[in-house]
C-alpha cells in the first residue's frame, strides 16, 4: 500500500477519534478540549506545506466544536483536496 492511501486510512481513523468525542455528553467536550490541538498538530505533521498549515487551522477550529463543525471530517477532506482535487503525487 503506497503512502496515499495510508494517509487516507490514517486519516479515517484521525475522523473516527473525532466523531467518539462529540458524540459522549459531557466527557466530550472535555475531550475536545485535549483532541482539537492534538488533531491539528497530527494533520500539520500529515500534510506538508500548505495543506498541512490550513488543515491544522481547520481542525482546530473545528474539532474546538465552534459553529457546530464538530462532525466535519477535516482529514478525510484534506486527503481529497491533496490527492484528487490538487492530484498531489506523493
Amino acid at each position: 500500500m503506497n503512502k496515499k492511501y495510508k494517509l487516507l486510512l490514517l486519516g479515517l481513523l484521525m475522523d473516527g477519534i473525532g466523531v467518539l468525542t462529540s458524540t459522549v455528553t459531557i466527557i466530550g467536550d472535555f475531550a475536545d478540549i485535549i483532541w482539537a490541538p492534538l488533531s491539528a498538530f497530527i494533520i500539520f505533521k500529515m500534510y506538508k506545506g500548505t495543506e498541512g498549515k490550513i488543515g491544522g487551522l481547520v481542525s482546530l477550529v473545528e474539532e474546538a466544536g465552534i459553529f457546530g463543525t464538530d462532525l466535519i471530517p477535516t482529514f478525510t477532506l484534506t486527503w481529497v483536496y491533496k490527492y484528487l482535487l490538487k492530484k498531489g503525487k506523493d
